[in-house]
């Protein structure tokens, strides 16, 4: 398990708001979205979304592009590549991680 797999570990099983963080992912795999069109997407709180994705784009998950409130937030690269691994943890528990 290499050290990006472990950190998907984390973020997507093992941490508080990991179910949260995989429903903005998905999300934005679709089509990339700015936190405002996700809050109303997902029905969520936009302070939530916000919260969220800050810790995904501090673990280089997303990438945003854009001033503050206008950011569009995007799949990294490094994300895409690793889908798979993702797909399996989620499998592994259910989709649901720690809430």
């Amino acid at each position: 398990m290499d050290s990006f797999e472990r950190l998907l570990w984390w973020l997507f099983a093992g941490s508080a708001g990991a179910r949260t963080r995989a429903l903005v992912l998905f999300n934005l795999k679709e089509q990339p979205k700015n936190a405002q069109q996700l809050s109303q997407a997902l029905h969520l709180d936009y302070t939530t979304v916000r919260h969220h994705l800050r810790v995904l784009e501090a673990n280089k998950i997303v990438l945003a592009e854009g001033d503050k409130y206008g950011r569009v937030y995007f799949v990294s690269e490094v994300m895409e590549s690793h889908w798979s691994e993702l797909e399996g943890i989620l499998r592994k528990t259910d989709g649901k991680g720690r809430r």
